[in-house]
């Protein structure tokens, strides 16, 4: 068992971290040494100001395709815009693939009131069809407000 490379420290050391960027030689911490290595990690240390600037600009611009692809999000169904638990949740919610959010609501305000527990008190079958329904609005409304933000 390899102990943590911290002076003094006793622990296993089974998380490595790069000793410089770019480094294939490793320091070992335990779970303790390694958070504090993460926190103080600086990525650009022993870089000069431009180094560090063309580092920067390479990794944004290399992310930023990411980013930039977002505008794929207007397309309908179909076109792989809606992830299959959304598809999921529209089926559950008995609603076609190309619903708007008005529409998403009014289908789980109707059927959430149509399986409620207090309205059909003692009916299992009701009951686990309104958990249903709630996971899948709660589904559909996080994706809605990911595709707003």
């Amino acid at each position: 068992m390899r102990l943590c490379d911290r002076h003094g420290c006793d622990n296993p050391g089974d998380r490595p971290a790069p000793k410089a960027p770019n480094s294939p030689e490793r320091w070992y911490f335990c779970e303790q040494h390694a958070g504090e290595y993460n926190r103080n990690w600086d990525y650009f240390q022993g870089l000069s100001d431009e180094e560090a600037a063309r580092r920067e600009a390479d990794e944004r611009r290399d992310a930023g395709g990411f980013r930039q692809s977002s505008h794929h999000g207007w397309g309908g169904p179909g076109d792989g815009s809606r992830s299959r638990d959304e598809m999921t949740a529209l089926d559950v919610l008995q609603l076609d693939n190309d619903a708007d959010f008005t529409e998403i609501k009014a289908a789980w305000r109707r059927l959430a009131k149509a399986n409620h527990p207090d309205v059909k008190p003692g009916d299992a079958d009701a009951a686990v069809r309104f958990q249903a329904i709630q996971a899948a609005y709660e589904v559909l409304r996080s994706a809605e407000e990911r595709r707003a933000a």
